[in-house]
């Protein structure tokens, strides 16, 4: 008998055959887990890939001072003496033959800007951003120039509004942002990049779409000028705004 051959203890044997499960195991795991990857994942990153703002915007600067004149059309006269010959015998006034002919002048008008570049005025006091919403709908393609009025669209559409931001305040506003709450299946919330500053009267018309709306009725959108007080105002109760809109479908 060979008392050389080593003796493996049933204890040691019963783990090495439960490592070898566990590994069997893993092994099926990973395959079914690289399975689910293929088929579902794609389909998700997909999804969430094809969600998209799409925003356009148009400036309008303030309404500069003009003044406008009007010229008040003057009578010219004309008096016949009748015969050039006749003798005029100062102060006595002549005795006219003909009527006397009034002719009406020429009406001018034209507006004169005030000030013009070289101008400047001292401004006081804080900027005031407001924020009005002017009409919903839906986006036709994936320009914001297509831009479809109704309050009511389906769940294939983009949803979009219009709306604008003024600076109604005394003061120019520094660089400003705002925030849009958007109903799309995953609530988003969508932070602009920084704005131009808007002097008083300055004003940026506003069209924002989205992609994949969840579907319902009275589906909220909000916009927040200022969202994050980057700036100081004179009154923050005014730069928000919301609207209602109703998406058909799934």
């Amino acid at each position: 008998m060979d008392t050389n051959q080593p003796i493996i203890p049933v204890p040691q044997a019963a783990i090495n055959g439960l490592a070898v499960v566990g590994f069997v195991a893993l092994v099926i795991a990973g395959i079914w887990l690289a399975v689910y990857s293929t088929r579902f994942v794609p389909d998700v990153v997909s999804r969430v890939g094809a969600a998209a703002v799409y925003l356009g915007s148009v400036f309008n600067p303030a309404d500069e001072p003009a003044l406008s004149v009007v010229s008040t059309p003057i009578a010219s006269t004309t008096i016949s003496f009748g015969d050039s010959s006749s003798t005029i015998s100062t102060p006595v006034t002549q005795s006219r033959t003909n009527p006397i002919k009034t002719t009406a002048g020429e009406r001018t008008s034209g507006v004169y800007q005030i000030g013009g570049a070289t101008t400047t005025s001292a401004l006081s006091g804080l900027p005031d951003l407001v924020v009005n919403i002017s009409s919903v709908g839906y986006l036709a393609s994936t320009s914001a120039d297509s831009f479809v009025a109704t309050s009511t669209m389906r769940s294939n559409n983009r949803p979009a509004i219009k709306f604008t931001v003024k600076n109604i305040g005394a003061n120019k506003s520094g660089g400003w942002r705002f925030s849009a709450s958007i109903p799309t299946q995953s609530s988003y919330l969508y932070y602009s990049p920084f704005q131009q500053p808007l002097n008083p009267g300055d004003s940026i018309d506003y069209t924002l779409g989205f992609d994949q709306p969840v579907a319902g009725s009275d589906k909220m959108i909000s916009v927040t000028a200022n969202f994050d007080r980057a700036i100081g105002e004179s009154n923050m109760n005014n730069n928000s705004a919301s609207a209602s809109i109703t998406i058909v479908g799934s």
